[in-house]
């Protein structure tokens, strides 16, 4: 036992190493609209100030919202997903309370092909010198395969691998882009089209070992049942595993009693810190996967293949983590509970010994709450970020088909909780519809927990930024125009240059001694062929511009110029605009080919 958690920690140390890498500044995306934050800080209105000046920034992406924001989907009685109900359809309940709607959209699911505009040459194109090669077709679709090979029996995990194969053979296309992460950590393979190490990858994964029990440990207990013991006091649990403990340790009843009840104590405690610790971990690879399929510029979906793991109330906070990163940057999780049919063996299996008839039935109890809890949770993860859960089915193929494909709608609705706390506490939610909807069952998540500080208004702003710039969606409330253009300095090596034209007269600028004052946040990022984030430039340019300066020699409006310096291949470029003053957003796609 001690050999396994050791291969886990040194494979899950490994996968937050990657990911960290890959993560570095890329935390979410979303495809919704910028919300409205507060102005910025007022700029000062100094008369011999320069009228316009630019400064860089490093953009780095960590923020949170007071917003509590909910996906929720909405099916018929065939079970086909229903887009045509209002805010007004909805009641949304926050420990009992009724809560006011503030936040109300219809999302399609559906991936967006973009027209990218043909990039422009650095310099004039000489007599009979071919054409630019087209930009590249713009990936859409990522979906991001979670297999969980640390909790997996060897069976059922050769059935998952064999039924994933399958579906990634049948599924991929020019602009799908796939991953795959195993809760062990390895072996992992970042975003990309490329089929043979898809499936190379997969044939390398193996069952890493179980963390919740070994045949070895006496009494040999459940991560429930240890929970039951060490957590929640209960002394039938306890009295029970005390019996188990007398058979396996081979105690005499009569003599012995209080050795066994001390055994059972101490079994119950180190399977309750492993399992702890074992929670822990694969919330935290979800986590980062969540994290890493984010920053993926289109639509979004992981799949989580799974017999289910134990989370208890102490670590909810932590799955509330996954549900908020998943909401709020546009992943949605489908599971799909690789146990199949699930048939309980009562007792367990030939390998554990059985004490007395009544600590037998104890243990099958123990064995189907403990089961079903475990499977619960990749219903609550599916419905918690509108997903698809798939369960007590014995046909993997069909399963990957359904839970691959996203409910084509759905509905986001957001709420700031009056009179919140921030104290970290969890809340019960409840959303229903009004009683003029009849036929129609929702899903959505079922809880979230307070924030322990208020988010300030300069945090919002970030966000709002971070959120577009991993989104694929346009946005045109300020009038901006993206151009590209690149010099090669030699064969592996060049330089791409990112333009943002920006009509500034058509933003609202605030009036203060005969200036026009008004702060433009601008960042470029770049991604490579599937979609993986590289790099981005952030600047900022605080304008204090005279009256005949915004009328006259700005008519033409600015330029806003980053550069990135790259290799030749293919690459998509995301530019976003926003105003502090009027807190307006323009977000706009590009691509080149870097011949």
């Amino acid at each position: 036992m001690a050999v396994s958690r050791n291969l886990r920690v040194r494979g899950m140390a490994a996968c937050f190493l990657l990911a960290g890498a890959l993560f570095n500044g890329a935390s979410s995306g979303q495809t919704q609209a910028p919300l409205q934050a507060p102005p910025a800080e007022p700029l000062p209105a100094d008369k011999n100030s320069p009228e316009m000046a630019t400064r860089d920034a490093t953009p780095t992406f960590t923020t949170r919202s007071n917003l509590v924001v909910l996906r929720v989907v909405v099916r018929d009685k065939q079970g086909k997903v229903d887009a045509s109900l209002q805010k007004e359809d909805f009641q949304l309940f926050d420990k009992g309370k009724p809560q006011v709607i503030s936040k109300f959209s219809v999302e399609k699911s559906a991936g967006r092909t973009v027209q990218a505009p043909v990039p422009e040459s650095a310099g004039e194109k000489a007599p009979g010198e071919p054409a630019a090669p087209p930009p590249p077709p713009m990936p859409d679709r990522y979906v991001a395969y979670v297999v969980d090979n640390m909790h997996l029996k060897f069976e059922d995990l050769a059935q998952i691998l064999k039924a994933a194969d399958r579906h990634l053979a049948e599924s991929m296309t020019p602009t799908t882009r796939a991953a795959i992460f195993t809760t062990s950590g390895q072996p992992m393979l970042d975003f990309t089209d490329d089929l043979a190490k898809l499936r190379d990858t997969l044939l390398r994964i193996r069952p890493e070992g179980i963390l919740r029990g070994s045949a070895a440990d006496c009494p040999r207990l459940s991560y429930y049942w240890a929970d039951l013991i060490a957590d929640k006091n209960d002394t039938q649990a306890l009295n029970a595993a005390a019996q188990e403990a007398l058979v396996c340790a081979n105690m005499d009843p009569a003599t012995m009693m209080s050795a066994a009840v001390g055994m059972a104590r101490s079994t119950a405690l180190q399977v309750v810190s492993t399992g702890e610790t074992d929670t822990r971990l694969t919330l935290r690879l979800l986590n980062d996967v969540v994290r890493r399929t984010s920053a993926m510029p289109g639509q979004r979906t992981i799949i989580l293949a799974s017999p289910g793991f134990m989370v208890m109330n102490n670590q909810r906070p932590d799955e509330s983590e996954v549900l908020d990163r998943a909401i709020r940057s546009n992943v949605i999780i489908s599971t799909l509970d690789a146990r199949g049919l699930y048939a309980l063996v009562p007792g367990g299996d030939a390998s554990e010994r059985g004490g007395s008839l009544a600590s037998l039935n104890q243990r099958t109890q123990y064995q189907q709450a403990g089961a079903t809890l475990e499977g619960e949770v990749l219903g609550e993860l599916a419905d918690g970020t509108g997903g698809t859960w798939v369960h007590n089915t014995n046909d993997l193929a069909g399963g990957f088909k359904r839970v691959a494909v996203p409910p084509e709608s759905y509905y986001v609705l957001g709420f700031a909780p009056e009179n919140l706390k921030f104290d970290g506490s969890y809340h019960n939610l409840k959303v229903t519809l009004s009683k003029r909807v009849s036929g129609l069952t929702l899903q959505a998540r079922r809880g979230y927990f307070a924030p322990k500080h208020e988010v300030n208004a300069a945090e919002e702003a970030k966000r709002e930024i971070e959120e577009s710039l991993f989104s694929r969606d346009e946005w045109h409330d300020i009038p901006v125009q993206l151009h590209t253009q690149f010099f090669k300095s030699s064969d592996v090596n060049a330089k791409l240059s990112v333009l943002a034209r920006i009509d500034v007269r058509q933003l609202h600028f605030r009036k203060a001694d005969g200036r026009n004052l008004d702060v433009l946040t601008v960042v470029s990022g770049i991604f490579d062929r599937n979609g993986n984030y590289i790099s981005a430039v952030e600047k900022t340019v605080d304008m204090h511009l005279k009256d005949d300066t915004l009328a006259g020699k700005l008519s033409a409006g600015i330029t806003v110029k980053s550069g990135f310096d790259v290799t030749p291949g293919s690459y998509f470029v995301r530019i976003v605009v926003r105003d502090a003053e009027g807190q307006k957003m323009a977000a706009l796609n590009g691509a080149v080919e870097i011949p």
